[in-house]
């Protein structure tokens, strides 16, 4: 019996509605932002005092909210979340920050007004891949999300302390949506804190499976014609907003506490 085979269900995933009031936004965001550094805590990202995530303010565009310096990713709530503008000052908050992720976010949303958030962590494959001084390559379906949207930052100057520094990490960043900082580590940025927070799970991901293939062998690279199409269908910052949404959903019902 000839069985007729029906086509899959169309689904479609629903666009967030603008927010009704800068309240509402900020809320949002600062959610995202509190649920990022749960997640990169998961992921085994949180070093130390190294590692920053920021987002910016949605009334006041010259003001960013920041991680405080030395507390763990897993144990961050909304409000411990902090409000810096881009002349160093502590607006809401009453820890320290870290110094260098002030330099180097402040550059980064300074420049790029469209840039809603900055990712920066010393994740173990990131820094593995960051001493090699390479692009990534397109090797895989995944890794072709940076393809030709990203960039090496050299050299390594030491801990970005000078803010002529964080300029020059911005200027090179230009309109991509990630650096590979040479022998530091990885950056991705984004128009939606969901966005740059799922580029660099991604791209993290993507430095590790290129770490492990070039250790068993020769690899074989994706057409560039490929590779660009692959781009435009997975790398959009819709796309990366929308693969955020499971992380969100996860992180949430397992550590609602993050929400206070």
């Amino acid at each position: 019996m000839n069985r007729q085979i029906q086509p899959p269900k169309q689904y479609s995933l629903v666009e967030r509605q603008p927010a009704a009031s800068f309240e509402e936004e900020r809320l949002h965001r600062k959610q995202r932002l509190a649920a990022t550094f749960r997640i990169f805590s998961r992921y085994g990202f949180d070093k130390g005092l190294a590692g920053h995530v920021t987002v910016r303010d949605p009334e006041f565009p010259d003001r960013f909210w920041i991680n405080p310096l030395s507390q763990y990713f897993g144990q961050i709530k909304v409000s411990d979340l902090q409000l810096v503008d881009h002349a160093g000052n502590i607006l809401i908050g009453d820890k320290p920050i870290n110094d260098a992720g002030f330099v180097i976010h402040s550059a980064i949303h300074e420049a790029h007004p469209d840039v809603i958030a900055a990712a920066h962590t010393h994740s173990t494959y990131g820094k593995a891949w960051s001493m090699l001084g390479r692009l990534l390559d397109p090797l895989t379906q995944d890794s072709c999300a940076f393809y030709e949207d990203h960039v090496v930052f050299d050299p390594f100057s030491g801990v970005v302390l000078d803010p002529e520094e964080g300029v020059k990490i911005a200027k090179a960043l230009g309109s991509h949506k990630a650096a590979i900082l040479q022998n530091h580590g990885l950056l991705t940025v984004g128009p939606t804190i969901e966005a740059a927070a799922w580029w660099y799970l991604a791209m993290d991901d993507a430095a590790h499976a290129q770490l492990l293939a070039e250790a068993a062998g020769q690899t074989r690279l994706i057409p560039h014609d490929i590779a660009k199409l692959t781009a435009s269908q997975i790398g959009t910052h819709k796309g990366g907003y929308f693969s955020f949404q499971p992380m969100w959903d996860w992180i949430v019902a397992a550590e609602p506490d993050l929400l206070d």
